[in-house]
């Protein structure tokens, strides 16, 4: 019984028919297949590009010794290299003692920001503060500062003799 079904396409007649349909078949699987390839190209492409648009130049600033109790400052340049306009929707610090500033108007594409972070020396020691940007919703990037606090006098300086003797000339 089986033989008689391998017949039926043996014969010259439906052969040409079964290669033309096994031809179509092919064809259309393999342009079918070449076109999926296509568009997963280019999806990862614009993927990729925004994947990560927001470029720091600098992710972390040692201010080295500070005295206490003097706040210092530091600007870290940011970079749009994505296509569309890139709004930073929260720059949070890890702490209090950590001020972080920055502009709430979207930066353009190829457009450059700065990011303006303070930290008020309050403690003595050796710190170190984590800063996390987040943009485009769920994105974030961390940035860090650290140095060491040096303790200043608790007094003021003492007094100078010379000073006191010039001030007494002058009156």
């Amino acid at each position: 019984m089986l033989y008689e079904y391998f017949d039926l396409f043996l014969k010259p007649k439906n052969f040409f028919c079964m290669k033309r349909i096994f031809i179509a078949t092919f064809a259309f699987f393999l342009f079918t297949s070449l076109a999926a390839q296509t568009v997963n190209t280019v999806q990862k492409t614009d993927q990729q590009t925004i994947a990560d648009p927001l470029s720091v130049k600098e992710t972390a600033h040692d201010f080295g010794m500070i005295p206490q109790g003097k706040p210092v400052y530091y600007y870290f340049d940011i970079v749009n290299l994505g296509t569309i306009p890139l709004k930073l929707e929260n720059v949070q610090a890890s702490c209090g003692c950590t001020t972080p500033e920055w502009n709430k108007e979207p930066i353009a594409a190829g457009g450059t920001d700065k990011i303006k972070v303070g930290y008020n020396a309050a403690a003595e020691g050796e710190f170190t503060k984590f800063i996390t940007i987040t943009y485009n919703g769920t994105q974030t990037k961390q940035i860090t500062i650290k140095g060491t606090v040096w303790k200043a006098p608790s007094g003021s300086a003492p007094s100078n003799a010379s000073v006191q003797f010039l001030k007494q000339q002058l009156q």
